[in-house]
């Protein structure tokens, strides 16, 4: 049976160990902020993460489909949580698309208002950040950007917007280049949400 990283005696043996806990610790800051700003808010969690995706993505994005996928639950919950937002007048319903049973979500006024107070929830956290030197937070950078893809690759998360899954991305000379930007890409240019994300074809 395999051990468990949980088990703080396993947990010693490697670093792996210990970053995978350190990573639960942080994910646990970042609930612990989001559920704070939703009680003062008066919305869900999710529903304050809706209404954060729709202000800073681009509308072909902000359909349930998708945002079930982004979020990684289930068509219902989301359109559970988008009926509730509209009830709140805090979203619109955009039914200009050819399919007539389908429609995008757009913020309202009142949405977006909602979005400019809740938007920093996890400014906390980029403080902390903040202190880090620059060889510290490239490292770190790195190495999250790879775990998000391979964990995309895995199967674990089901949507990315990062260079190495993009249509664009390429190596050139040993190095990683962006056909749309026409132009290497640094270790730190590497994006993890890049507006003009393809996804790559197999």
């Amino acid at each position: 049976m395999e051990k468990s990283v949980f088990d703080t005696f396993f947990q010693q043996e490697s670093v792996s160990n210990k970053i995978v806990v350190g990573l639960e610790r942080i994910s646990e800051v970042f609930r612990t902020l989001l559920w704070a700003e939703a009680k003062k808010s008066g919305v869900s969690p999710i529903q304050i993460q809706i209404l954060i995706f729709i202000a800073y993505h681009e509308s072909s994005l902000c359909t349930v489909s998708y945002l079930a996928k982004e979020f990684d639950v289930t068509k219902p919950t989301i359109s559970d949580a988008v009926k509730s937002l509209e009830k709140k007048k805090l979203i619109l319903k955009d039914y200009s698309k050819p399919d007539s049973r389908s429609y995008l979500i757009v913020l309202s006024a009142k949405g977006k208002e909602l979005v400019s107070v809740t938007e920093n929830y996890a400014n906390p956290i980029k403080k902390q950040f903040d202190s880090f030197d620059n060889e510290q937070l490239q490292t770190v950078y790195e190495a999250i950007v790879k775990l998000i893809y391979n964990l995309n690759k895995s199967g674990i998360i089901s949507v990315q917007r990062t260079c190495f899954a993009c249509k664009f991305y390429t190596k050139k000379n040993g190095k990683d280049y962006c056909e749309y930007l026409q132009q290497p890409l640094a270790p730190e240019a590497i994006r993890v949400d890049c507006p003009e994300f393809e996804e790559k074809r197999n």
